[in-house]
């Protein structure tokens, strides 16, 4: 398949090519200061699932980016869903009345979009989700008093990087037990992440947040850092190790390194400094293209967003069918450690690159998918 940004030469499209996307649509209220935008990018395998994004600079190009990422995601997972993904622009710390009422208003202008179920993303969260599903009556991500499983609760994205992290250091003679570990990102997913592999044997030697990094060889204390951010403190106040720019996360030397913030933390201009066996991705587009492929020239297994990071929309999914948190968490480990084994497969029999593979699989049964509806049904 090719490129998403280079895909058609028509200047008025972009971002499409033969997979979507099925709809763009762009918000602006500016009587309450509300701008953002919705790319359903394909419901081929069903209505789109993928997450509400709030942040001061988010970007259309990025929604149309996060969108294709999420029907890769969820065909390579095998769900009976389309992707597509919503940006919301501003400060998700401003004060909660107000961001109840920018989220109130983008639900009810995206109300009679139906192809598309909104989920919690960086900025957004269950509470967000509530009242989404309060405007329209479909979100997911939703708290437990009203039927949800909390994705952030349980740790959903993470299971999933677990899941693939056992089949990886199969694959590349790696021991969970005793591997270095650094988070870029020490938010929900990135304390999950660690805390999980910590059970596995592994050991954090570097953390980041947007205040800063903090690293030490010998391993952090995990606990003491989850109590700093849960006191609304960055981990650079840990008191122990060294520490750094948030940046400096980057060339933490470990095992396993664990994007889990933003996109494009990692690009050709600092891939270099890079000094690790394995990456999880677990952000959504973390790695720039040419990065991704320099990583792999260099031997660096790094497994994709839309295969490692999973486990966030396969409970998402679950849970919009009405089932428990149990199946949710069986079907996550079920699907992330075929979908990451299949990967691997298919990189070593076709001699191509981890995202090569990913988009591979993922594109062909999209288009599957769309061979089964009408032609005007993407």
């Amino acid at each position: 398949m090719k490129d998403l940004e280079s895909a058609t030469a028509n200047p008025a499209f972009p971002f499409s090519d033969d997979l979507g996307p099925f709809r763009v649509i762009h918000i602006y209220e500016p009587r309450i200061g509300l701008r953002a935008a919705l790319v359903v990018d394909n419901v081929a395998a069903g209505p789109a699932i993928g997450g509400l994004r709030m942040a001061p600079d988010v970007s259309t190009a990025e929604c149309f980016r996060l969108a294709r990422a999420m029907t890769l995601k969820n065909a390579a997972a095998g769900l009976p869903h389309g992707g597509g993904k919503s940006v919301l622009w501003g400060d998700p710390g401003m004060p909660p009345d107000r961001k109840e009422t920018l989220i109130r208003a983008f639900a009810s202008a995206i109300g009679s979009e139906e192809t598309y179920i909104p989920g919690p993303d960086m900025g957004t969260n269950e509470q967000s989700m509530a009242w989404v599903r309060d405007e329209i009556g479909r979100a997911v991500g939703l708290p437990r008093e009203i039927g949800g499983i909390p994705l952030d609760e349980i740790g959903a994205t993470a299971l999933g990087l677990r899941a693939a992290a056992r089949v990886a250091c199969d694959f590349t003679g790696l021991r969970l037990d005793g591997a270095r570990v650094a988070v870029q990102g020490f938010g929900a997913v990135g304390i999950h992440a660690a805390r999980f592999l910590e059970e596995e044997g592994a050991r954090t030697v570097g953390v980041a947040d947007s205040g800063g990094t903090i690293e030490d060889p010998r391993g952090l204390n995990l606990d003491a850092l989850i109590d700093l951010k849960k006191s609304g403190r960055s981990v650079r106040e840990y008191g122990g190790g060294t520490s750094g720019a948030p940046e400096a996360i980057v060339g933490v030397a470990c095992d396993i390194w664990i994007p889990a913030a933003r996109p494009d933390v990692v690009t050709e201009a600092n891939v270099d400094s890079l000094s690790t066996k394995l990456i999880l991705q677990g952000a959504n587009i973390p790695i720039a293209p040419g990065a991704e492929k320099m990583l792999h020239e260099r031997g660096v297994l790094s497994i994709p967003d839309v295969i490692a990071n999973a486990g966030g929309v396969i409970c998402a999914a679950v849970e919009y069918r009405g089932a428990t948190e149990r199946v949710a968490r069986e079907t996550i480990e079920e699907k992330v450690t075929r979908t990451t084994r299949e990967l691997l497969e298919s990189m070593k029999s076709a001699g191509v690159s981890p995202r090569e593979a990913a988009v591979r699989i993922a594109s062909e049964r999209v288009h599957r998918a769309m061979a089964t509806r009408r032609w005007s049904v993407f």
